[in-house]
């Protein structure tokens, strides 16, 4: 079994020392409860409902000095994290990034491909790439984040690639009850891997989030969910070895389904031409 921490709290908005200071307290929180790996939200370290001015204030490379005092919590903790920010590219542009680390250091990083309109999205650069599965101590995980989830190929994709677990900060704000209501059950099930999301709490600048930070397992059952109003680390044990058979036997020789075997990728073409 693997234990992870889903990580649900109240970043402050524009502070990025505090939400250092706070992460790192809370890695640490989580790590004393045996999470191997802890979830925390997007733009954890920022807030999420920034201005183009205020993402570029804030922005700071990947590697830098932010993600260099996450890695030393993760080596204080003995713990690996998933940590969302803003990221600034070395041509300057900024991205809403997620970075994977623990105490080895930087293990990976993802740059979010689908912007919504909404809060600093409207001001990022999507990412041109789809990473990973990253290769960690407990397993393969794929990262994505927030509204990636809405569309189907991205989770798939990295499913397809050997992800044992679909790891996604989110900031979903209080109507976006669909997320953890139906599509975070989906993609779990559809793919046959586990889905942990850690989303914000609170509000932001007049928003209010949705809170409701989730464990879905490949089979899509709900394992763990949290409150909407509240701070929360979830603990999840969570079998890996489950996201690698894809094969479902509910009555035997008369009802099994394969969930990549049964596929037909020669008929989907469509899905990667442009509208």
């Amino acid at each position: 079994m693997t234990r992870f921490a889903i990580v649900q709290f109240r970043s402050a908005h524009m502070r990025p020392e505090t939400n250092l200071e706070r992460v790192a307290a809370l890695l640490l929180e989580a790590a004393s409860q045996g999470a191997e790996l802890a979830v925390f939200p997007e733009c954890a370290l920022t807030g999420y409902f920034l201005s183009a001015e205020e993402a570029q204030a804030i922005a700071e490379p990947i590697p830098g000095p932010r993600t260099g005092r996450l890695v030393e919590a993760a080596r204080r903790a003995g713990c690996l994290a998933v940590v969302g920010t803003i990221e600034r590219g070395p041509d300057g542009r900024c991205y809403n990034a997620a970075v994977l680390l623990g105490p080895q250091g930087i293990l990976g990083r993802y740059q979010k491909t689908h912007l919504i309109h909404l809060g600093v999205d409207r001001f990022l650069t999507p990412g041109e790439t789809l990473p990973g599965p990253f290769e960690t101590p407990i397993g393969r995980v794929g990262i994505l984040i927030c509204y990636d989830l809405r569309f189907p190929e991205p989770a798939r994709a990295l499913a397809l690639r050997g992800a044992q677990a679909l790891l996604l900060p989110t900031a979903w704000p209080a109507a976006a009850t669909l997320y953890p209501d139906h599509v975070a059950r989906t993609r779990a099930s559809e793919n046959g891997i586990y889905l942990l999301a850690a989303n914000h709490v609170g509000e932001e600048r007049g928003a209010r989030y949705l809170g409701r930070s989730l464990a879905v397992g490949p089979d899509g059952e709900m394992i763990a969910e949290a409150g909407e109003d509240k701070e929360a680390i979830l603990m999840v044990d969570a079998d890996l070895a489950r996201s690698e058979n894809k094969r479902r036997v509910l009555i035997p020789g008369e009802y099994e389904v394969d969930l990549f075997a049964d596929r037909r990728p020669d008929l989907y073409g469509p899905i990667t031409k442009g509208a």
